[in-house]
């Protein structure tokens, strides 16, 4: 019974990941609104630089930025020594379609990992599988495109079966399956150990705490440090 009211818990929460956040915009809209964890610090030459695209996960709804995963994961590269520098690239109620739209102004910039972090709005909206698949597939063969050489890592999400079991499952595999075939780094489920958990997240019951955001920074850095660290540090 326990189980079944957590569900339920999480069932409804999700329902409500819109709210607070703002409508999809367009790329003039949104380019004065991404947001730098290396604020006004300039990116030098022998920096790499990782730039987290995604929506309001990314862009820390409802806390200061500097408690975000991203800040947090540029925390853990300065305390290690490593030579990156994080860039934020969080739009909060970004779909894939948007995303897409706004992907080429933020490539401007040159990206040695891009982890990319869209769909979960897709999913609430109840946006066909197949053109959430192509839009990210889209973004992917963008930065591709851009530079062969980016490291690529795609951050898996889930829904409840509000929209039907078989569309919660296909949403799903939606995310290994784009890794697999485009041979690219996964992380299975970026709100592992905070989704449903009602201490973890806001008022909204969607969106991370600072607590939750520590949790998410671990799931990233999970995968992320398979790129980052020398293989006898990878730990």
């Amino acid at each position: 019974m326990l189980k079944v009211l957590k569900f339920r818990y999480f069932l409804v929460v999700l329902l409500f990941v819109g709210c607070g956040e703002t409508p999809e915009k367009k790329p003039s809209d949104t380019q004065t609104e991404v947001v730098s964890s290396v604020e006004k610090e300039a990116i030098s030459a022998d920096d790499k630089v990782i730039l987290f695209y995604g929506n309001s996960l990314t862009a820390a709804y409802g806390l200061d930025t500097k408690e975000g995963f991203p800040n947090r994961i540029q925390q853990r590269l300065d305390s290690l020594g490593l030579d990156y520098k994080v860039i934020n690239s969080g739009l909060s109620g970004e779909t894939t379609s948007g995303g897409l739209n706004r992907l080429d102004w933020v490539l401007n910039q040159p990206v040695d990992i891009f982890v990319l972090e869209l769909g979960a709005n897709d999913g609430l909206r109840g946006i066909p599988i197949t053109e959430s698949m192509n839009n990210l597939q889209s973004m992917i063969e963008m930065v591709k495109d851009k530079n062969p050489e980016t490291q690529i890592i795609l951050a898996g999400m889930q829904i409840p079966p509000n929209m039907g079991a078989d569309y919660a499952s296909q949403f799903k595999m939606m995310y290994p399956a784009l890794a697999e075939s485009n041979n690219i780094m996964l992380i299975p489920f970026l709100l592992e150990g905070v989704a449903g958990i009602p201490k973890l997240n806001l008022e909204d019951g969607i969106h991370p705490t600072a607590e939750g955001q520590r949790i998410v920074t671990e799931n990233v850095w999970e995968i992320l440090k398979t790129v980052v660290l020398p293989k006898g540090e990878r730990r």
